[in-house]
């Protein structure tokens, strides 16, 4: 049987936890076999900017952080398991990127 690959990708790891469950939750209604959500590194960006645009005073910085939060679930791609993960409501924060193999 065909596996879907679910990646989700956010900045905020409430939003990605929530998405998860309710994927995880659909495949263990309709007795489908799955793993995860599997957490991956998170990646950091950090930037750092000078407080000052010009050249007079003291050498202050600040810097600034945003965190990238990643989940990976596998489910079997039954038809009506797909429909019911395509009609989750997603935050604007969150983005999902399904992929099949055998």
């Amino acid at each position: 049987m065909p596996v879907a690959a679910i990646k989700l990708v956010s900045t905020k790891a409430k939003d990605i936890d929530a998405i998860s469950k309710q994927i995880k939750t659909i495949a263990n209604t309709l007795n489908i076999k799955s793993r995860g959500p599997i957490p991956l590194p998170v990646h950091n960006i950090i930037h750092t900017t000078r407080k000052t645009p010009c050249a007079d005073g003291s050498h202050t910085f600040e810097k600034w952080q945003m965190r990238v939060h990643k989940r990976l679930l596998y489910i079997e791609s039954d038809e009506q398991v797909l429909r019911q993960v395509m009609r989750i409501q997603v935050p604007d924060t969150v983005q999902i990127e399904i992929s099949l193999s055998n």
